[in-house]
C-alpha cells in the first residue's frame, strides 16, 4: 500500500505545481483568505472527504477515519498571504495587486490537498485517522493556530506535524531540531513627540529625527552589551518614519521593531530594557513619547521523539539527500502553539531554486516546486511509522 501511495504522489505531480500556481495567482492577507478557503473546502467536497468550515476564523480542517484503529496524526498547512507586490516575470505572478504567497504557503495548502486526495483511495487500509489542518491567517498576530486550537482541532489528536518550504536550504534537504527550532517573535513602536521647526533653525526645535536616530543606535546596545552572550536575542529596527519635506525638522517620528527571542526571562529584561532606553533617551531631550509592545508567537519547541521520526521518516523519501538537526533559525511561527498542545515536531522541506535564491517575504520570491513533492511523501513516511 505505501508504495502504491508514493507512486500515485508522483502521478499527481504535474497536478500539484497545476494547483500551487492557480493559488499563487490569487492570495489573500491574513484574516481575508474568504476564497481561499471556499477552494480549500470545495475540494474537499469533490473528494467526499468530511470537512468543517470557519473553524476558528477562515480556517478549514477535514478528517479521513481509517478502516483499522490506530494512532490519529494532524497534519498542518497555512494559507495566507503577504501585502507584497509580486515583481517575478512568470506566467503565475499574483493578480491581486500588493498581495502575494512570498512564503510558499501556496505550496504548503498544495501539498495537503493531494495528500489527501491520494489518502482517500487507501482509506479502509489506514489505521487511525488523519486530520487536515488548513490554518489562515500565520502571518499576522493574534495567528490563526490559536483560535483554531481553541475551537478544538487537535482534541482527538496523538500527534501533530508541519512543514515549511524552505528557500533558505537546497532542494533535497530536510532540517528539523530536537527542541528548540524557531524563536519567540515580538514587536514594537515608539513614537517620538517632539517640536517642528525650520530647518534653518534647529536651536528652537526638538528634532524627532535626531532623537530617533539617537535611540536607534541605544536600542542595539541591548543585545549586544546588555544580554549574557550565551543567551540567544535579536532586536531589528525595521522602520523610520519621519518628517516632509527637506528644510522641516520634524515634529514627530515613528519606529518599529521586532523582537526575537527563545527565553522567557531573556525576552521580559529585552522588554524593560527598551522602556528604560526609551524613556532616558527622551528625557534627556525634554520630549513626550507613546511605547507600544505586542507579545507575537512562543517559540517553535519540537518534541524530540517526534523530531527523530521527521528524521527517520525524511530518510525514507528517495529524493532526499539529508535529513538532520539543524541549528534554530530566528523567524518565528505560530505553529508552537500546536506543539506546547500535543507531542509533534515542525520541519523544513528544502525548496531553494537552482540560480534564482530569493528569501522569504521577497518580491521575487519563489520556490522549487519539486519540494513539495519531498515534504508530502515525508507525511506518508510518517503516518506510516505510527501504523
Amino acid at each position: 500500500m505505501w508504495k502504491e501511495i508514493l507512486l500515485q504522489l508522483e502521478d499527481h505531480y504535474e497536478a500539484m505545481v497545476e494547483m500551487r500556481r492557480y493559488l499563487h495567482q490569487y492570495p489573500e492577507l491574513s484574516f481575508q483568505e474568504f476564497k481561499t478557503a471556499q477552494f480549500i473546502a470545495d475540494t474537499y467536497e469533490s473528494l467526499e472527504i468530511p470537512y468543517q468550515k470557519n473553524v476558528g476564523g477562515n480556517g478549514v480542517v477535514a478528517r479521513i477515519e481509517g478502516g483499522k484503529p490506530g494512532k490519529n496524526i494532524a497534519l498542518r498547512a497555512d494559507f495566507d498571504g503577504l501585502p507584497i507586490q509580486d515583481e517575478k516575470e512568470v506566467p503565475y505572478r499574483s493578480k491581486n495587486e500588493g498581495v502575494m504567497h512570498a512564503c510558499g504557503h501556496d505550496g504548503h495548502t498544495t501539498i495537503l490537498l493531494t495528500l489527501a486526495k491520494v489518502l482517500k483511495q487507501f482509506q479502509q487500509e489506514l489505521a487511525g485517522t488523519i486530520v487536515f489542518i488548513h490554518q489562515h491567517a500565520e502571518e499576522l498576530t493574534p495567528g490563526g493556530a490559536k483560535p483554531m486550537i481553541e475551537a478544538g482541532v487537535l482534541d482527538d489528536v496523538d500527534y501533530v506535524f508541519g512543514t515549511h518550504l524552505w528557500s533558505s536550504a537546497p532542494y533535497g534537504v530536510v532540517q528539523t531540531s530536537p527542541a528548540e527550532f524557531m524563536a519567540g517573535a515580538d514587536r514594537f513602536s515608539v513614537t517620538i513627540h517632539g517640536q517642528g521647526g525650520h530647518g534653518a533653525m534647529p536651536h528652537e526645535t526638538k528634532d524627532a529625527v535626531l532623537i530617533g536616530s539617537q535611540l536607534v543606535t541605544n536600542l542595539q546596545q541591548i543585545v549586544s552589551r546588555r544580554i549574557d552572550p550565551l543567551k540567544t536575542a535579536v532586536l531589528t529596527i525595521g522602520t523610520f518614519q519621519a518628517g516632509n519635506t527637506f528644510n522641516i525638522i520634524a515634529d514627530k517620528a515613528t519606529l518599529t521593531g521586532t523582537v526575537r527571542t527563545f527565553d522567557k526571562e531573556v525576552q521580559k529584561f529585552i522588554i524593560e530594557e527598551i522602556e528604560t532606553i526609551i524613556a532616558g533617551t527622551c528625557q534627556g531631550y525634554q520630549v513626550n513619547y507613546t511605547f507600544d509592545y505586542v507579545k507575537g508567537y512562543p517559540p517553535v519547541v519540537n518534541h524530540e521523539a517526534e523530531a527523530l521520526e521527521v528524521v527517520k521518516a525524511a530518510q525514507s523519501v528517495e529524493e532526499v539527500t539529508k535529513a538532520s538537526f539543524v541549528d534554530p533559525s530566528m523567524t518565528g511561527e505560530d505553529f508552537s502553539y500546536y506543539l506546547l498542545d500535543k507531542p509533534g515536531a515542525f520541519f523544513f522541506t528544502g525548496a531553494q531554486q537552482e540560480n534564482n535564491f530569493q528569501p522569504h517575504h521577497h518580491p521575487k520570491f519563489d520556490i522549487d516546486e519539486r519540494a513539495m513533492l519531498i515534504a508530502a511523501k515525508t507525511f506518508v513516511q510518517l503516518i506510516k511509522n505510527y501504523q
